[in-house]
């Protein structure tokens, strides 16, 4: 089959992965009711064209931080990408900077971050945790300074990781191959050198991972880099207002892949309210659900900068390597276009609330 759609792309990742393998990438907490629910909320939205507007030639570019990509989808962080792909974020980096847009490196990847930075002519963003021993974050924070990250990106909706219980079911366990490099030297991975199951992992993470992290992580973060700040994991106004108080950069409305804490709500549905308390104090950023050009433009005319994709570019990498991720992106740049011509949107910059309704 030529895949033809996201979709499609997952159909043909399934037949070739591991079973456990595709569960670890394909699943989320609990019993997925926000699984479900992030691609549901999407499909419930209906899009409102105008007629008879010259759409000639759109304009799918946009700016985030400052940065021109050309079209408003970044690569989201995902850890391990080389459980599907030799290659893993190598491959990935390449397909990001081709497609003209933003990688997000996870802390958690398979390759050194320096390594990925090479291999990314594209622009960067690096994603970190705050851990118990703060000297872990600065070392990160300073090579990513070094290797030429534009900006981090903090994750901080993690303070234990989520109940997957696909990964249970399957007994999951990460292949000794399969390492999260950028810790050599800093921390003891002794514990995962044959391999480790799905929860003794998380374990693993919860003993690196702060979970007394409050308000003044952002202040001290500060206090270590002049790099734009993002928060990734807002779902709610009220911490909206916090972060922009706390003068970030950016916000990332996230709910990490619906793989946290199960039955909180779709990303799309809680966006336009986080748009309105931020007031354009900072740049507000989706990801989760993402599947098709018009939810782009959903995101989009619901105030978004920009929208970020996991799952679906490992799907693609999954399949055909770089080649996979690059028509992935591809194939989301068409159906934007198409969307935005059908619209009767010459560029992202026309799309807004009054296009879309519930």
């Amino acid at each position: 089959m030529k895949p033809i759609n996201l979709t499609d792309y997952e159909i043909l990742a399934r037949a070739r992965l591991d079973p456990g393998v595709y569960g670890y990438v394909a699943g989320g907490a609990g019993d997925e009711v926000t699984l479900r629910e992030n691609q549901a909320a999407f499909q419930r939205l209906r899009l409102l064209p105008r007629v008879l507007v010259d759409v000639s030639g759109v304009d799918r570019s946009t700016t985030v931080l400052g940065t021109r990509i050309a079209l408003p989808v970044l690569l989201a962080p995902t850890a391990f990408q080389s459980l599907v792909h030799p290659e893993g974020e190598l491959a990935v980096a390449r397909a990001s900077a081709a497609a003209g847009t933003v990688m997000v490196v996870s802390t958690m990847s398979g390759y050194r971050m320096e390594e990925i930075a090479a291999a990314a002519t594209g622009p960067k963003w690096f994603q970190l945790y705050c851990y118990r021993d703060r000297a872990v974050t600065q070392a990160f924070v300073e090579r990513a300074e070094v290797a030429g990250y534009s900006a981090v990106c903090l994750t901080v909706d993690l303070p234990r990781v989520g109940r997957r219980e696909r990964d249970l079911r399957n007994e999951f366990n990460l292949p000794p191959t399969v390492m999260p490099r950028n810790f050599a030297g800093l921390i003891d991975l002794s514990g995962l050198t044959d391999g480790a199951a799905a929860a003794a992992f998380a374990e693993y993470i919860h003993k690196l991972v702060d979970p007394s992290l409050t308000w003044t992580a952002v202040d001290w973060l500060r206090s270590k880099t002049a790099l734009p700040i993002l928060l990734k994991g807002i779902l709610t106004a009220a911490d909206a207002r916090l972060a922009v108080e706390r003068g970030v950069n950016g916000l990332i409305v996230s709910n990490h892949g619906a793989r946290q804490l199960d039955t909180v709500p779709a990303t799309i549905d809680v966006l336009a309210e986080i748009v309105d308390v931020v007031a354009g104090r900072a740049e507000v950023l989706l990801d989760g659900g993402v599947r098709r050009g018009t939810d782009v433009i959903k995101a989009l005319a619901h105030g978004a900068r920009a929208v970020l994709i996991g799952r679906p570019y490992l799907y693609g990498l999954a399949v055909d390597g770089e080649a996979g991720v690059r028509r992935v992106l591809e194939l989301l740049a068409e159906e934007t276009d198409l969307a935005l011509a059908l619209l009767g949107c010459p560029g992202v910059r026309d799309v807004g609330r009054e296009h879309v309704r519930r």
